[in-house]
Formats: C-alpha cells, structure tokens, sequence
C-alpha cells in the first residue's frame, strides 16, 4: 500500500476457549481454507497435551510453548557500500507471535509421528520444555543476532 498502514482486521474469539490467539493459530495452521480441519487437529492436540502431562490444562502449556519459541530480535539484511551486512533489529510484538506460531507449525509438521495432531502435540511439550527445534530455530536466531551486533548501528528499518 502507498500511503496509509493497512487496518488491522479484528479475530473472533474461537468457540472453545474463547481465545483469539488460537483463532490466529488456527488460521495459520489451515491448508486449503479448511478451518473446520484445523480447529479439529488443534483441539485434539491440546487434549493430548493435557493427558501426557497429567495437568488439566493443555491450552496453559501451549501458551507457555508459544512464549519459549518467540524470538526478541532477528537479523535483516541490508546493503552498504557494495557489501550485505546481517543487521539485528528487534522484533515488533504481533511479529513476534506470527513467527513463533510459524515455527512451531513448521516443525510440528516436520516431525514424523502418526497424525499431525500427534506432531503438534510433541512439539507443543517439547517447546514447554525449553527443548524442540522451534525453541532451537529461536535460539539459533538469538545467536546470529549476537555474533552481528557489531553492525547494529548499520540501521534502523
């Protein structure tokens, strides 16, 4: 768009918690435009968190996966003078969410259990856990931010 940010759309709360992050992952997770698909695999794979652990809330320990895989700053590229330097900017809040929910929806499908509501599951506990590669992706992307500080004053975005 050229000249006004675009309007944030406002996300209905889902039917079962009545969470809107959920209906944000829902949506992320959604192939095809079939929602109904997404709400059935994400709801199960809180039920399976909730019975592996033993505690009754599944959706507590998905939050608290959502909040070990989200990055606090990333790298961007920028060219200077003929070379491309890896610049560490921090992350703005609702990106910070959208990247973590991605992360644990790629490699919850990247991993090789039985259905995706079982993978999802897995690494919903592996990330509550502080282990799982969405919380290494994140860790991965700390350090490069850190090997890169020197050219932080490279820019702002």
């Amino acid at each position: 768009m050229r000249k006004a940010r675009a309007k944030k759309r406002p996300l209905l709360p889902d039917p079962k918690f009545g969470e809107p992050l959920v209906t944000r992952f829902v949506n992320m997770m959604m192939l095809d435009g079939k929602k109904s698909t997404s709400y059935r695999i994400f709801y199960s794979a809180i039920d399976i968190v909730s019975e592996k652990t033993g505690e009754g809330n599944g959706l507590e320990l998905w939050k608290e996966a959502l909040n070990n895989v989200m990055p606090h700053v990333e790298v961007r590229s920028k060219r200077v003078g003929g070379a491309t330097f890896q610049i560490p900017v921090q992350i703005r809040p609702d990106r910070k969410i959208s990247v973590a929910m991605k992360w644990l929806i790629s490699y919850a499908r990247k991993r090789n259990e039985k259905s995706m509501a079982n993978r999802l599951a897995a690494e919903i506990m592996a990330a509550a856990k502080e282990e799982g590669a969405a919380v290494k992706k994140r860790l991965d992307t700390h350090k490069m931010a850190e090997a890169n500080k020197a050219f932080a004053h490279f820019g702002r975005f």
